[in-house]
């Protein structure tokens, strides 16, 4: 199931706030009580959301994530637009790291054209899209590969990562908590992306608006490491504050 665009609206709204009413949904979408219970029920036979009495949460767990294939098609036109932001930022002739998800997969997508790029990553999806283009140099690190997600994880992985420095890490997340921690959920990929962050001369960060506010259970690291965000809409409180803070310039890819 793809989501439609009132589906996405309706998850933004409860990632934003955790927690909301189906009268509340109903007032905020323009719609009828019955269609947003039909849409809820939609969402969380895909495990997007979670139903109790009389409204709807966000997925509770911060020890694992949804499954890939769920996660594709969340909000798959913002993680779109995410891409085509971050693909028309990195120049040609450049050296990049991206790690695991499928925001970085869309980015992986919207590079297919740029010329000259050396590319490392622990994403086999990734490279298997990067691949075919002859004017670009894939390397694939090397480690654990997690089934659910072509991921590659573990400490080879750290090691391999030792021997570059690369321009841009580019770098997705399962969540952003209001404390300005970026977390995941495997401690064993948190490790490759720490890796990455600090064999990197600029760190960017693609995350759309379902990741903030939202928990999980391990630490990757703070906004304060982050030198630039891209994003589907504008992030709610408290963190344009947080972002000025830590002096992140963050990007909005609008439809």
């Amino acid at each position: 199931m793809h989501p439609n665009p009132r589906q996405l609206t309706l998850l933004t709204v409860v990632q934003t706030r955790g927690s909301v009413t189906v009268e509340q949904l109903a007032d905020k979408l323009g719609v009828t009580l019955q269609t947003v219970r039909r849409d809820v029920q939609r969402l969380a036979d895909q495990g997007l959301l979670t139903r109790f009495h009389g409204g709807v949460r966000v997925p509770s767990s911060t020890v694992e994530n949804i499954a890939h294939q769920q996660r594709e098609s969340l909000n798959a036109q913002g993680k779109a637009r995410i891409a085509r932001a971050v693909a028309a930022a990195i120049p040609n002739d450049c050296s990049l790291i991206l790690n695991i998800g499928t925001t970085t997969e869309a980015v992986a997508k919207a590079l297919m054209h740029h010329t000259g790029l050396r590319v490392i990553t622990n994403n086999l999806k990734v490279a298997t899209i990067l691949s075919p283009n002859p004017k670009n140099e894939v390397i694939v690190i090397g480690g654990v590969v997690r089934p659910r997600d072509q991921g590659i994880v573990g400490e080879a992985a750290v090691d391999f990562i030792g021997q570059f420095k690369v321009d841009i890490a580019l770098i997705g997340i399962s969540g952003i908590e209001a404390d300005g921690s970026l977390r995941d959920f495997d401690y064993r990929e948190v490790k490759v992306s720490q890796t990455m962050i600090s064999h990197a001369r600029e760190v960017w960060l693609a995350a759309d608006i379902s990741k903030f506010n939202r928990p999980a259970m391990v630490e990757v690291a703070t906004l304060s490491q982050i030198d630039r965000l891209f994003t589907d809409a504008a992030p709610p409180e408290p963190f344009p504050e947080l972002l000025a803070e830590a002096q992140v310039r963050y990007e909005v890819a609008l439809p």
